[in-house]
């Protein structure tokens, strides 16, 4: 196996345990791990998002978006409200519950997923290598 190939199998195999090791904390907030991605998606602490730019973090088309959005409209964790910067457009934004959903699902995932293993020296290097991986 190439070293490509073998990154590249962990990485997904990274990323499989963690979903599985936070499938409890998504079931017991009745989340899928698509709801649970498109509320992670929307961080807080930044002015809320467009539609557009969630399907941008997320990979996905506007359809598959505004399914998952009405999901999370219909269990109270996020509002659509008209882009204050451009009125025909829409912004996501995370209510009172959402806030605090997010960030269960948040703790759970750094708590679970096998990267917390690695020390604080391993993350800085593979987030750098990551992030160049990324945007070159």
């Amino acid at each position: 196996m190439d070293e490509l190939e073998a990154v590249v199998r962990a990485n997904h195999e990274v990323f499989m345990l963690t979903g599985d090791r936070i499938a409890t904390v998504l079931a017991d907030h009745g989340l899928t791990h698509a709801t649970a991605q498109a509320l992670c998606a929307i961080d807080p602490a930044e002015e809320p998002p467009s539609m557009k730019a969630v399907a941008g973090r997320l990979h996905c088309n506007a359809p598959n978006l505004s399914f998952v959005t009405d999901q999370l409209v219909g269990r109270g964790l996020v509002t659509r409200v008209a882009d204050p910067r451009d009125r025909r457009s829409r912004v996501l934004v995370l209510t009172d519950a959402g806030r605090r959903v997010r960030a269960d699902v948040m703790r759970a995932t750094l708590r679970q997923t096998p990267l917390a293993g690695l020390d604080e020296a391993d993350l800085k290097t593979l987030a750098a290598i990551l992030d160049r991986a990324l945007h070159g």
